[in-house]
């Protein structure tokens, strides 16, 4: 295993000294090959700035504007009669604690909030707790599809999204089922 962490440190040094090196025996200029690419990075950057900008502010106005608890306390009082006594959604021999409602739906739009809240979740009910684990294997299965969406088709000007928005939120709706029977029979 020493072994292996060993060698790890030394894997992006010998990448760099491979592309050097295959370089100077084609006899290419690396350097300046290395300033397109840069060029180019930096272009792809500028033109995605702005979705970028107003993809971040949106969520973070979202956030600090307490939309998202008037949402799950609505949510909570419409599924009550779904719930048992711990405050949990019970679908069938399954149950989804609310608590980890907002880390799902946060995750469609930022990988970094949805990951703030599963601190939040591992503070207070505890990394192995059925919360916790459920909100893990969610993180795990699931991607930010609106952050994705809006960057990745904005850098190739994409416009209409056709079938993606429906086929990756029926991937991330299957990836939520299973962090929910994968947590049950875990914990």
């Amino acid at each position: 295993m020493q072994i292996l962490s060993y060698l790890s440190n030394f894997i992006m040094p010998l990448l760099i000294f491979y592309v050097i090196a295959t370089a100077a025996v084609k006899r290419l200029d690396v350097y300046s090959i290395f300033l397109e690419g840069v060029k180019e990075g930096f272009h792809i950057v500028i033109d995605l700035l702005p979705t970028l900008i107003a993809l971040l502010v949106s969520v973070g106005v979202f956030r600090a504007s307490g939309i998202f608890d008037i949402i799950f306390e609505g949510m909570e009082k419409l599924l009550g009669f779904l719930m048992n006594d711990n405050g949990a959604l019970v679908l069938g021999s399954f149950s989804m604690p609310l608590s980890v409602l907002p880390v799902f739906i946060i995750r469609l739009f930022s990988s970094s909030a949805a990951n703030g809240l599963l601190l939040d979740i591992f503070k207070e009910y505890g990394a192995d707790s059925l919360e916790g684990v459920m909100s893990a294997i969610s993180l795990s299965c699931t991607e930010a599809v609106l952050y994705c969406l809006s960057i990745y088709f904005a850098s190739v000007g994409i416009t209409k999204v056709r079938w993606t928005l429906s086929g990756a939120l029926l991937a991330t709706l299957a990836g939520v089922v299973a962090a929910v029977v994968l947590a049950n029979l875990i914990c």
